[in-house]
Order: C-alpha cells, then sequence, then structure tokens
C-alpha cells in the first residue's frame, strides 16, 4: 500500500520536540549536577550537549533529505551497512523505547494517582492500571491513523512546552536559594588535573546525552512528509532550536531556585520550581502537566518504532505481516499492535532511568556512531542528485566526525565507570545479529521450499 504523505513543517518539528523531551529533563540534572560537582562544569555538559545535539541534527537532516523514506533509522543501517546490522541495531532500540514508554507511563500515572486516587489506593498495581489504560488510549488513538495521532501530539506537544515555559518563571517568584560555595574534588583526594576535569565531564554527558537523545528518530518519518527534502532538516532543526532554548533556560531555573548543592541530591525538581510559583497548589498543577507530558512521550513512541518495524518487515528481517496496513487509514496495525503489547508486557518489569541509563546510553552511542557515519556513505550512492535538492551539512566532514567522535567519548566514559553495562549492551548486539541470520536462514529455506 502506498504511504500517503501527511505530515507538514509544524507536524514534524512538535514530533522532535516530542521524541527528546520526555522525562528526562526533570530527571536528569541532579545526576548530571552530582558528577559536575561545580556549577561551571554543570552547565558546560548542557552546552557540550547542546553542540553535540546541533551537530547531530544537521547530520541526520542530511541523512533524512538524501534518504527520505519510511523507517529510514532502519533503512540507513541496511543501505550502508548490511541488513544484520541494521536488524540488531533497531530491534535493541524497539525494546529499550518500549521499556521506556512503560518506565514513563508508570511514572506518569505515580503522579496522576496522587490527584485522583485516595492514599489507600496508590499501590503499585492501581498505578500499573493507569499506565495501562493510558497507552492503550493512545493505541487507540493511532489506529485513527497518522493525521489524528499526529495533530494529538501537536497539542500534547504545546502543553509540554507550556509546562517548561512555565516551571522556568519559577526564577522570578520568590527568594533564590543560596549554597555554599561547591568545590570540585578528586577521585583520589587530592588537587584535581584536567584528567579528572575530563572524566567528570564525561560521566555528566552519559545523563545529558540521555536528555537530548530522540531526535535522530524523525527520520523515520521520511516516507510522510509532504517535500521531504526541504522539511525533514527544517524540522530537525526547528525542533532541536526549541529544545536547546528550553534545557539551558530550565538548568538555570534549577540552578537558582533550588541552589547547586541542594539540586545534587533534590528529588522531584519540577515540583519545587511548581511550588515556587503556585504554592502549595503547586504539587497538584504539576502532576497533571507531566502526566500530559508523559501522554505526549507514550503517543510519539507510537508513532515511530512501528516505522521501523515496518520497514524491517519490509526487508524481510521480521515477518512479512509485519508491512500489513489498515485499507482506511494506512495505519501499521501489526506493527503498532506488537510494539503496544511489549510496552505494556514491560510495565510490570519496567526498572527506573537511573538503572537502564548505562545499557540505554551505550547501546544509543553504538547507534548514533554508525548511523551518522552512514553520512559519507549515502553522500556517495546518492552523488547524482542536484544539490538544490537535498540539504547538505555545513564545513564538511568536521561536523559529522565531531558529532562522532562526541558519542564515542561518551562509551568510553559508559565503559569507565560501568564495564558490565558497556559489556552487556554489545552481547546483546552480538546476539541479535545471530538471530537476524537465524531468522533469514529459516525464510531462505521456507522460499526454497516453495520453489
Amino acid at each position: 500500500m502506498q504511504i500517503k504523505k501527511q505530515l507538514s513543517l509544524f507536524d514534524l518539528s512538535m514530533i522532535v520536540v516530542s521524541l527528546v523531551i520526555g522525562m528526562g529533563i526533570f530527571k536528569t540534572p541532579v545526576s548530571v549536577a552530582a558528577k559536575a560537582q561545580i556549577p561551571e562544569l554543570f552547565f558546560l555538559a548542557w552546552i557540550i550537549g547542546g553542540i553535540i545535539a546541533v551537530c547531530g541534527a544537521l547530520t541526520y537532516a542530511e541523512i533524512g533529505s538524501r534518504y527520505p523514506v519510511t523507517g529510514g533509522y532502519y533503512k540507513i543501517f541496511s543501505v550502508c551497512y548490511h541488513p544484520s546490522i541494521a536488524f540488531a541495531i533497531n530491534c535493541i532500540i524497539v525494546v529499550s523505547n518500549a521499556a521506556s514508554v512503560a518506565g514513563i507511563a508508570l511514572i506518569g500515572a505515580e503522579y496522576l494517582s496522587k490527584i485522583i486516587l485516595d492514599p489507600q489506593m496508590q499501590t503499585g498495581e492501581y498505578r500499573i492500571l493507569i499506565a495501562t489504560i493510558s497507552i492503550i488510549i493512545f493505541y487507540a488513538i493511532n489506529l485513527l491513523g497518522l493525521k489524528a495521532s499526529s495533530k494529538t501530539q501537536n497539542v500534547l506537544t504545546v502543553i509540554k512546552i507550556v509546562m517548561v515555559l512555565t516551571l522556568i518563571c519559577a526564577v522570578f517568584f520568590g527568594e533564590q536559594t543560596t549554597s555554599i560555595t561547591p568545590i570540585f574534588k578528586s577521585v583520589t583526594g587530592s588537587s584535581p588535573v584536567w584528567s579528572d576535569y575530563g572524566k567528570a565531564l564525561g560521566l555528566c554527558l552519559i545523563a545529558v546525552s540521555f536528555s537530548f537523545g530522540g531526535y535522530q528518530q524523525t527520520i523515520n518519518f521520511g516516507g510522510e512528509v509532504k517535500e521531504a527534502k526541504k522539511i525533514v532538516p527544517r524540522s530537525i532543526i526547528i525542533g532541536l532550536a526549541i529544545i536547546i532554548t528550553l534545557y539551558m533556560a530550565i538548568n538555570y531555573a534549577y540552578v537558582k531556585v533550588i541552589g547547586f548543592e541542594q539540586l545534587k541530591t533534590a528529588e522531584s525538581i519540577a515540583a519545587i520550581l511548581a511550588g515556587k510559583i503556585f504554592g502549595p497548589i503547586g504539587f497538584s498543577l504539576l502532576s497533571v502537566l507531566i502526566y500530559l507530558s508523559v501522554l505526549g512521550y507514550v503517543n510519539v513512541n507510537l508513532l515511530s518504532n512501528p516505522r521501523a518495524m515496518y520497514a524491517m518487515g519490509e526487508e524481510k528481517a521480521l515477518p512479512k505481516i509485519f508491512t500489513k496496513t489498515t485499507k482506511k487509514h494506512g495505519v501499521m496495525i501489526v506493527s503498532l499492535t506488537v510494539f503496544t503489547i511489549i510496552s505494556i508486557f514491560t510495565l510490570f518489569y519496567a526498572q527506573t532511568f537511573d538503572k537502564i541509563l548505562n545499557y540505554s546510553i551505550f547501546l544509543d552511542c553504538i547507534g548514533f556512531a554508525t548511523s551518522a557515519a552512514a553520512i559519507f556513505i549515502l553522500r556517495k550512492k546518492t552523488a547524482h542528485l542536484a544539490k538544490k535538492d537535498i540539504y547538505t551539512v555545513p564545513l564538511g566532514p568536521i561536523l559529522p566526525l565531531l558529532f562522532i567522535a562526541a558519542y564515542l567519548f561518551v562509551a568510553f566514559s559508559i565503559y569507565s565507570d560501568d564495564p558490565n553495562a558497556a559489556l552487556n549492551g554489545l552481547y546483546i548486539f552480538i546476539g541479535f545479529i545471530v538471530i537476524y541470520f537465524i531468522i533469514r536462514y529459516f525464510n531462505n529455506k521456507k522460499e526454497s521450499s516453495q520453489v
């Protein structure tokens, strides 16, 4: 079935914002502050994270412009490397994203349960029920088609942006917290040297990278965008510009309102800002807004991930049934349903961000570095395209190489901090490659028997 081109510049820009701004910015600043130890390194990590994201955004803008297809994040690996690499990386991403959807839905349910349930009913079972219902609601919305789900996404993303802007306003309310001047301490307790600062920066960038990740999945929508060669790069750049501005502003608010030393161990940092603005009612208002923000993250993942599974079905890495779409709305019904089932199933096993952070970011490092490197292969494969029809990253190979080097640095930082997480990530990656060849073997055997 021919995929309809329905997404506008605004639609895709809002998808970019929702793919990136989940719950991370309301949690990771605590971890970054603890690792940074001093505010100068804290803000430097966020600035560097923003610069890296811009380099990545421009790189993916060119990739999306040169290869505008549905499920692009799968197909670029398949075309530029090998289908087994594409299968392994995308399986990891799909499973990881499903777990993230489950975990974030639980966090949203926890906030909402404090508003709508009696204290006696605020148990894990009821929160799982609320989270499950939330996922099912947006599964139903996605069954209505891309246009309905993207319009819903626009509304939820605007609510999310308004919430962040509102929290930033906390710097104008009440007295700001004062704290003692933080001092950077090396691991050995001696005077810190440049390597100590470099190691701390690497650890900061793990959490910062998590907060900035997600925009690369925008290229999954390349085949459904009007004037993709223009809209895809513009939407990524516009979306990321909004995100960087909001992130820097809200981190400034955290430090000014909470105090840097207190930020290192604070809980519910967004609720603290809301309390400064609205007083006791602030927590209730914030709880509803965070829940709506969670719904935006759930919806955008139900939009994006089935498209990667659809692409894998097209190339027979997954059974062909994953390419099945509905006649009326063109919904990728099997891929959407399977991803939803995985998300609901993992609700009972989902872990917190802190526990899965190193695993997910290390795997992201593999995906980011290899997918960004594909730009050099795509340039050769699409050298015949007219320059007026495609977007090209400025400064030649410098920005893509800077982006790749940054994520290799983050991967090394993860390995230094948590070798088991890095090694397990590699084992999982290799395991999916083996699964790919097993599936291909049985598919080829089946095709041979039918001849």
